[in-house]
């Protein structure tokens, strides 16, 4: 008979930074110009399809009582991430410098795994490479002292990156906070953030608060 082996379970153990650095989305005074999703996709050279960074059109209500706003939404670099644990070969992980979710689709074999358990969308399919990419916050730009492409294309000012705890706190220096703004971790219809811990936060809309 054939001996059976025991495989030993292995417990993922997060990653804890030295900061962690997130995105802030103001979909207040977001216009929906898409110009982040563009200079995304340029920067990273995406065939159609993919796209790292996705603006969504909220619309509701009844005339006269209308409203509409836009969620600004890529990868959130979570504190717990679902994709990294999932993937089979280590293709994903975190920076302890900065809390960043990498990915070398180089060790990617398409299994997608990691798709199917961002509750964001985060990880993008290529079929083109049959292989998956995401954003990765423009690792290159800030290691040269730059903000991501995504946010230096934003002409309202809505989109920016910082500490993900100054972020929260309102203390970050940024546009995409107002004197009277008070971010929130969590916009309606979005994936509980205590699954995650995902690394942003929100001026939100008055119809999109929880």
């Amino acid at each position: 008979m054939q001996e059976v082996v025991k495989k030993e379970k292995v417990i993922y153990t997060p990653v804890k930074p030295k900061q962690q650095l997130g995105f802030i989305h103001n979909n207040v005074d977001c216009i929906g110009c898409r110009a982040c999703e563009i200079a995304c996709k340029d920067k990273n050279g995406l065939a159609p399809g993919p796209r790292f960074r996705r603006v969504m059109y909220i619309e509701g209500g009844r005339y006269p009582d209308v409203f509409a706003y836009k969620v600004n939404m890529s990868c959130n670099h979570c504190a717990e991430p679902a994709c990294l644990p999932s993937c089979p070969t280590g293709a994903i992980w975190k920076r302890t410098k900065d809390g960043i979710v990498d990915i070398d689709s180089t060790l990617c074999i398409g299994c997608r795994k990691c798709e199917a358990s961002c509750p964001y969308g985060a990880p993008q399919f290529d079929k083109y490479d049959n292989v998956i990419k995401k954003c990765n916050m423009c690792v290159d730009e800030i290691e040269a002292g730059r903000k991501p492409y995504c946010v230096a294309a934003c002409m309202m000012r809505t989109l920016d990156i910082g500490p993900i705890d100054q972020l929260r706190a309102g203390t970050y220096d940024t546009k995409a906070i107002g004197p009277n703004d008070t971010p929130v971790d969590r916009v309606k219809n979005l994936a509980n953030p205590e699954f995650t811990k995902p690394s942003i936060v929100f001026i939100a809309h008055e119809k999109a608060k929880v």
